[in-house]
């Protein structure tokens, strides 16, 4: 019998770039088709660029939490006040431990911009950059059913 030369297909840990599956030895286990690595000259690739979509949505959150919304969301949160039982609030009815940590709060921003504030509001620029990049990817079309 003729033994058969397995040759590896693992290349270390660097990613495949989309010219690389034309590279592959051909098995029978893997089996490329020449027409897929073929690239037709001036076709268009639309791929959003995760790393670009999660940057730009962040930084618009940011500068809209902080240039946009500011003012509103400390209003609220003055209109709602600290939490309360019996009329008065838990620090005073004598819990040590509901005193707010007033360093967290501290920033050098001129409005008081703080870490609280950027936390939350990167995460919502993070949930929509995640938001486009899944439903672009999976051939969602808002027109579908209007």
């Amino acid at each position: 019998m003729a033994s058969t030369v397995f040759t590896p297909s693992f290349h270390g840990l660097r990613p495949l770039k989309p010219t690389d599956s034309c590279k592959l030895p051909q098995t029978r286990a893997v089996a490329v088709k020449p027409s897929r690595c073929a690239r037709k000259p001036g076709s268009i690739r639309s791929e959003l660029n995760p790393s670009l979509v999660i940057s730009l949505s962040t930084g618009l959150s940011l500068f809209l939490g902080r240039f946009v919304f500011f003012n509103f969301q400390r209003e609220n949160v003055a209109k709602q006040g600290l939490p309360e039982q019996n009329g008065v609030t838990h620090f005073e009815a004598g819990d040590n431990r509901a005193k707010e940590f007033s360093a967290l709060l501290k920033s050098n921003d001129p409005v008081g911009f703080n870490i609280v504030d950027v936390l939350a509001w990167g995460s919502i620029g993070h949930i929509v950059a995640y938001y486009i990049l899944a439903t672009s990817s999976n051939g969602y079309d808002p027109n579908f059913f209007g």
